[in-house]
């Protein structure tokens, strides 16, 4: 049983769990019990007494707004609420707008802080204490561009829920040759001598993987897109820096947060370099299940 978002939809279960199977919450409440802080964790509710709690602090929120739904009860029978089409909405800051002194911010002064004494007093390099552009490591207009001359936008894909379902028709079915497919310009990928269809290996500094060339306008020169979410498939298991066979991005994008007061992804700042692949590519083996090893008797 769960509540669904962001409609709010009634989960109810279907069948009990079949052999040892066990939900989320009696999983995490017995790794609790084991840590000795079962109680903590809990707080006296079991799965049902958390939906209704968590319904009910819902609903306070929404009747704050002057909006109002069923009970939990009513919620559970009817299986779905939808709050209303139209809702007013308060404009930004309208409290603080309209008394200062007495709806003051979170800031700390208070008021709307266009440079952070605070920040500023870390004294770090890369996050001063008001906005202002910085520019990445990477990027087409950094040293490491002249090694590594094009842009990769590694974006979410369109055939799967990040690497969800990789395995399935759907996402096997727009694979290049079984590999995730990369799209570059035309230009870029006549520098190269490469064409749709062919198997290329895209590298820097930071490992290399085999994608399958996609070439279309849709991208602008120096820039190429790989998508998110090819299962990891290395050419050496356990060997750092193996190249993997399949596409994955992960093994080229650094692993940087946005600066060093905050630890955020620094997402599509990453430079790789793409060549046509030489020889038999090695087969695609992310599928394959690990060999079932009988134990002794």
């Amino acid at each position: 049983m769960d509540i669904g978002r962001p409609t709010g939809a009634a989960s109810h279960r279907l069948a009990e769990p079949a052999g040892e199977a066990r939900d989320d919450f009696t999983i995490f409440s017995a790794l609790a019990s084991r840590l000795g802080a079962e109680e903590a964790f809990t707080e006296g509710r079991n799965e049902e007494s958390w939906l209704r709690h968590l319904y009910g602090l819902a609903r306070q929120r929404i009747a704050a707004a002057d909006m109002d739904i069923p009970d939990f009860d009513a919620f559970w029978r009817e299986g779905v609420t939808l709050l209303p089409e139209h809702v007013a909405v308060k404009p930004l800051l309208a409290d603080f707008r309209s008394d200062p002194v007495r709806f003051p911010l979170t800031t700390p002064s208070g008021l709307i802080e266009l440079f952070s004494e605070r920040i500023a007093s870390f004294g770090y390099a890369d996050c001063p204490g008001h906005a202002a552009w910085l520019p990445s490591q990477k990027w087409l207009g950094a040293p490491a561009a002249d090694r590594f001359p094009l842009h990769l936008i590694s974006n979410q894909p369109v055939t799967k829920l990040h690497s969800q379902y990789d395995h399935g028709s759907h996402a096997r079915d727009a694979k290049i040759a079984g590999r995730e497919p990369i799209r570059m310009n035309p230009q870029d990928a006549t520098r190269r001598g490469l064409s749709s269809g062919d198997i290329v290996r895209v590298f820097n500094d930071r490992g290399a993987c085999l994608a399958g060339v996609s070439v279309s306008n849709d991208v602008r020169p120096g820039v190429v897109q790989l998508s998110t979410g090819a299962w990891f498939d290395p050419l050496e298991p356990g060997m750092p820096g193996s190249l993997d066979k399949h596409g994955n991005p992960n093994v080229l994008t650094p692993d940087r947060g946005t600066s060093a007061l905050a630890q955020g992804p620094s997402a599509h700042s990453c430079l790789v370099e793409v060549q046509a692949y030489d020889g038999s590519a090695p087969p695609v083996t992310s599928y394959q299940p690990p060999p079932f090893l009988r134990g002794s008797q």
